[in-house]
């Protein structure tokens, strides 16, 4: 398979949806259902690139990218926040570390040039 692409998503169904969506492009998937869970395995897997709900139960989307970028041997990892909330405070997520913002329901035309950004060679 291709890169590795870290979906970070409570919901099973939305998980499942962005996992099928990932790999018929290519793109290995790993899943989390958690913040704690995001961290865990972005120190386990290394993602090329990470896939962030914001709000999540456990730990919400914006902890588990802080405690990833500082992490010297994660920061440089892109992570996307993705977000069902239209009028989410952009600048409050790009200042936590996020490197771009995608909005749910997530439509692969959308999120294809932005994968092909972070993960180009």
């Amino acid at each position: 398979m291709g890169k590795k692409v870290l979906i970070v998503e409570d919901v099973a169904d939305v998980r499942a949806m962005m996992k099928i969506l990932i790999q018929i492009h290519g793109f290995e998937t790993i899943l989390a259902r958690d913040g704690y869970e995001a961290v865990e395995k972005a120190k386990e897997f290394r993602p090329d690139i990470i896939l962030m709900d914001l709000m999540m139960p456990v730990m919400d989307g914006f902890m588990a990218t802080r405690l990833i970028k500082e992490n010297e041997e994660l920061k440089k990892i892109p992570i996307l926040a993705v977000t069902a909330y239209g009028e989410t405070n952009i600048e409050k997520v790009l200042e936590v570390g996020f490197d771009a913002v995608i909005s749910k329901p997530l439509e692969f035309e959308n999120l294809k040039p932005l994968l092909n950004q972070y993960l180009s060679d």
